[in-house]
């Protein structure tokens, strides 16, 4: 078996919480014992390449959680827990090779209500204490001492109450002083967010959808009611269990955030989570894109700019080219860019005007800076019959025909002709 010990420092609860939650990547087998945080890592040792590389990320100091005063390795949890406990107090550690009969009394828990009559019998260290006669130290202590003697040299199995990750993410905090505007929220959030790594790591999740919550100081401002809290919703297109992008986000939605009244408490929760599948791993040069991704950065932008300030083509159900798309913000539902058929639109121009325009006709000739050439046989459109008279003579109903022409000012165009009035229209430009 093998044990780490952990000595987290001093703070609230929910600190020592977040990091039993982190611990739990590492292994299932997590427990609060006493003052300190085991872990039981047989099983995840090969997984993570060894002890060393293991606490080596158990202890990163960017997970942004509390620092360890102290962290110790033992054979068993109890010899893991006084090795923690010596260098705690920064005294000398026993040898390897006299452990663990060299550990002093005060450092095995079970003993220490025992500790002075203990010593008034000459046993200072486990050793001592393991050589005198079971049954007259049953009789005199009690069972539970002899069972942390065996459960320390291995003699019998090590049973804990192992921490398990709630189902959903509930966190509050209460701020170090009273927050008057927006953004200085963030310094506390960024706790906040940690807690929310550990949690959803622990959990194989990645976040969707996020909430903070903060509550207001005051109850009237001006004579004006307020309401007791106000929230702030953040989302992000795919899982993430990194907190870089969401602190981004967070930081971009708070800056344009009025506070009605100054805050003191701080909640954060989650609203949506889905299955965590790792980031994606390839050996392909073209996989390996550094920087941050097209959701991430349109997240940010629209994060900064206003959600309607980025937008995206969505493909619309007409065959009339300029109703074929139409563009929406990036982060409103449904705004993934479509697929359309490329062989349909191969003779589609790069560029279509946002309104067709009118051309003039000489001898039955289309203008546009000069006589148009038709280069094509026609194209014929006709659709949207449902909608005919809605528009007037030409509404929105359409009978076209269209042909690629080329004009010595204008290059190659695209036009119809309006089979219904005789009318010609320029629509596009190719490059």
């Amino acid at each position: 078996m093998h044990w780490i010990a952990l000595l987290p420092e001093d703070g609230p609860g929910a600190e020592r919480e977040a990091w039993g939650w982190h611990a739990l990547r590492f292994t299932s087998r997590v427990a609060w014992v006493d003052e300190a945080l085991l872990l039981e890592v047989s099983g995840s040792l090969r997984l993570w390449g060894g002890m060393k590389r293991l606490r080596a990320k158990l202890l990163d100091p960017a997970t942004g959680l509390p620092t360890m005063r102290t962290a110790a390795m033992g054979r068993t949890s109890l010899a893991a827990l006084a090795l923690m406990r010596l260098r705690a107090r920064g005294e000398p550690l026993p040898a390897a090779s006299n452990l663990p009969a060299a550990f002093p009394i005060d450092t095995l828990q079970a003993a220490l209500t025992h500790a002075g009559l203990l010593e008034r019998m000459g046993c200072r260290t486990w050793g001592d204490l393991r050589a005198l006669p079971r049954g007259g130290m049953a009789r005199r202590f009690g069972a539970p001492l002899l069972e942390a003697l065996d459960a320390a040299w291995g003699d019998r199995p090590e049973r804990y109450a192992w921490i398990e990750a709630p189902e959903s993410f509930d966190e509050k905090l209460e701020l170090p002083a009273t927050a008057t505007s927006a953004p200085e929220l963030m310094w506390s959030a960024q706790r906040l967010l940690s807690r929310l790594q550990a949690w959803l790591a622990s959990r194989k999740l990645g976040v969707l959808a996020l909430e903070l919550e903060w509550t207001h100081d005051l109850k009237r401002l001006n004579g004006v009611m307020l309401p007791p809290t106000a929230q702030l919703v953040i989302r992000t297109a795919r899982p993430a269990q990194d907190m870089a992008h969401l602190r981004r986000l967070l930081n971009e939605r708070l800056s344009h955030v009025a506070l009605a009244a100054p805050a003191n408490h701080l909640r954060m929760r989650s609203l949506e989570t889905a299955s965590w599948g790792g980031m994606p791993v390839s050996l392909l040069p073209e996989d390996q894109v550094k920087g941050e991704r097209l959701h991430e950065f349109v997240e940010r932008v629209s994060a900064r700019l206003g959600e309607d300030a980025v937008c995206v083509m969505r493909p619309g159900d007409d065959h009339r080219p300029e109703r074929m798309q139409h563009w929406v913000a990036a982060k409103s539902p449904g705004a993934k860019p479509g697929v359309t058929n490329p062989a349909a639109d191969a003779l589609f121009p790069a560029w279509l005007l946002p309104q067709p325009q009118c051309l003039e006709v000489h001898n039955d000739t289309p203008h546009y800076g000069g006589p148009l050439r038709r280069l094509t046989r026609p194209s014929r459109m006709e659709t949207a019959w449902w909608e005919e008279g809605q528009g007037g003579e030409e509404g929105a109903a359409c009978f076209r025909d269209y042909y690629v022409a080329q004009g010595e000012q204008s290059g190659l165009v695209w036009i119809y002709r309006e089979r219904r009035s005789g009318r010609w229209y320029l629509q596009g430009f190719y490059a």
